[in-house]
C-alpha cells in the first residue's frame, strides 16, 4: 500500500500532522502526531486513546519520520484499515487517508493554523462547557457509559468522583455571578492540573463536577480526590477584593462486580457526596 507521493506532496511541509476523529465515540478529537513513535487503542499508553470494544489495547502504532507518517497494525484482534483495506506491514500514510479501527474513522490531515482553528471549533461547540473548558455534560455522561462498558467487558477497574464547590449560593449571593463564573473557571483549571492523561473532567451541573478515573481501584480513587480537595482548599481564588477561599465535597466509588450500568456507580458516588456534604463539607466519601 506504499504509494508514491506527488510532486506537490513531496514538496509540501505541514505545519502539523494530526488525526481527526470523523466517526466513532471520539468524534471530533484532534489527536496531534508528535515526531516519533505514537500508539493507538485502549491502554493507558496509547496517545491516540480510542474506547472502543472492537480496538485491542496496544492496536497500532504510528511513526512520524523526516516528514512521513507510518502506521503499522500490531496484531490487533479486528485488524486496521486505510481507505477499506487491511493493513498489512508498514504503511506510508498520506494527507486525507481514513484510517477505520473498530468504530472509529480517522482522517489523517495536515493541520495549518486555519484547519486547527476550524476542527477545534466544531469539537468545542459540541461537547465543551463553554464556561469552563471541560467537558460538558452530554459528552461527560456518554463518555462514563463508554468507559464502563469497557470496563464491564474487560474486567479491568474503573472509578469515578463527584466534586460539588461547598456553599457556592453564597458566593454568587454576596459577589455577584462574575465573580462565581470566575471561580468555576480557576476549579475548572485546577481539575484538569490534577487529572492524569487518561482521565476525564467534566461539568454536569451548576457547581458539578464529575472525574472519570479509568484503571483506579478504589484507593487509587482515594487518593485523587484528596489531592483534589487540598488544592482547592489551599489556594485562594484571586479576586479583585482579594482571595477567596474555596472548599469542595467529593463522594468517590469504584464500579462493582453487580453493577449492569454506569447510572448504578454514578448513584454511589453521588450518594457519598451527599453523605459528605452533611458530615461537614471539604471533604471525601466513598460509595
Amino acid at each position: 500500500m506504499v504509494r508514491a507521493k506527488t510532486e506537490a506532496e513531496a514538496s509540501a511541509t505541514p505545519a502539523e500532522w494530526a488525526l481527526v476523529a470523523y466517526a466513532g465515540a471520539a468524534l471530533g478529537r484532534i489527536f496531534p502526531l508528535p515526531p516519533g513513535e505514537s500508539l493507538i487503542g485502549r491502554a493507558p499508553q496509547a496517545q491516540v486513546a480510542l474506547l472502543d470494544g472492537e480496538v485491542s489495547r496496544l492496536h497500532a502504532r504510528l511513526a512520524l519520520v523526516e516528514g512521513r507518517v507510518e502506521l503499522e497494525d500490531l496484531d490487533s484482534t479486528n485488524g486496521t484499515l486505510v481507505n477499506g483495506e487491511r493493513v498489512r506491514g508498514i504503511t506510508t500514510l498520506q494527507a486525507g487517508d481514513r484510517l477505520s479501527i473498530g468504530g472509529h474513522v480517522l482522517k489523517l490531515v495536515a493541520l495549518d493554523a486555519l484547519e486547527r482553528a476550524f476542527h477545534e471549533t466544531l469539537l468545542d461547540l459540541s461537547t465543551r462547557d463553554p464556561l469552563t473548558g471541560l467537558a460538558n455534560r452530554s459528552s461527560a455522561l456518554s463518555e462514563l457509559q463508554t468507559r464502563f462498558g469497557l470496563s464491564l467487558r474487560y474486567d479491568r477497574p474503573l472509578s469515578v468522583a463527584v466534586c460539588d464547590l461547598d456553599r457556592f449560593k453564597q458566593i454568587n449571593d454576596t459577589l455577584g455571578h462574575g465573580a462565581g463564573d470566575f471561580v468555576l473557571r480557576v476549579i475548572g483549571e485546577r481539575l484538569l492540573a490534577t487529572q492524569r492523561e487518561a482521565d476525564l473532567a467534566g461539568r454536569i451541573g451548576g457547581e458539578e463536577f464529575l472525574m472519570i478515573l479509568p484503571e483506579t481501584d478504589l484507593g487509587g480513587a482515594l487518593t485523587f480526590a484528596e489531592r483534589l480537595r487540598k488544592v482547592v482548599a489551599s489556594t485562594p481564588v484571586p479576586l479583585p477584593g482579594g482571595g477567596l477561599e474555596v472548599t469542595c465535597s467529593l463522594g468517590i466509588a469504584e464500579r462493582l462486580p453487580g453493577d449492569q450500568d454506569a447510572g448504578q456507580l454514578l448513584a454511589r458516588a453521588d450518594a457519598a457526596l451527599y453523605r459528605a456534604k452533611a458530615g461537614g463539607r471539604n471533604r471525601v466519601c466513598q460509595g
